[in-house]
């Protein structure tokens, strides 16, 4: 008396796998969220760019002109509805385009990163120098193009505001003259002064 027909029956319905397919949606419409946050974010990091950078990133006339339009608002809201344009044609782009594009922001980091080292150094070397003057003879002898007499009164005068309390001109001036000398644009690698220096 036992029927089984009507469960066996619904497993052999189409709908019968309904329930599988609607556990599957949620994860989809969870990545589909995080890609577009994602892409959302790049225009972000897009937008804040200083313009010489911004200029180098490849991108589609249309992702420039929005991102350009939204520099020039000042108001919040304005603002903030210009950035949701910007992420609606963020994801009207292919995936080359976005990794071209983030190729170029991770470019940029690491040249952020290469400038950081460089002022570690020159402020390193300022410090040396006011330290010892031993240290002026190691740097002149890397350095052999340098105005020694003007480097010397920089910092001879950087050490005497330093002891009267005086604001940091000269000290500011020592970082300069220290720049100047490295330059920008070579590898400072070789500049960079030996622990020995301390002793």
């Amino acid at each position: 008396m036992t029927r089984n027909t009507r469960n066996t029956s619904n497993g052999r319905f189409p709908g019968g796998f309904a329930p599988e397919e609607d556990d599957d949606l949620p994860k989809s419409k969870s990545q589909r969220k995080r890609d577009m946050t994602a892409l959302q974010d790049l225009g972000v990091e897009l937008e804040a760019l200083p313009k010489d950078r911004l200029a180098r990133v490849p991108m589609p006339e249309a992702l420039s002109d929005a991102i350009l339009q939204a520099r020039k608002i000042t108001s919040h809201e304005g603002k903030r509805r210009q950035m949701q344009f910007v992420g609606k044609v963020m994801r009207t782009l292919d995936d080359d385009e976005v990794a071209a594009i983030r190729a170029a922001l991770e470019g940029f980091k690491g040249t952020s990163k290469a400038e950081t080292a460089r002022l570690h150094l020159i402020e390193r070397w300022r410090d040396l120098l006011l330290a010892d003057d031993a240290n002026l003879t190691k740097f002149l002898g890397e350095h052999p193009g340098v105005d020694v007499q003007a480097v010397r009164n920089i910092i001879r005068n950087a050490r005497r505001e330093k002891e009267l309390g005086k604001p940091p001109k000269y000290y500011r001036e020592l970082f300069q003259a220290i720049k100047d000398t490295l330059g920008g644009g070579k590898d400072e690698a070789a500049d960079t002064p030996a622990e020995d220096t301390e002793s």
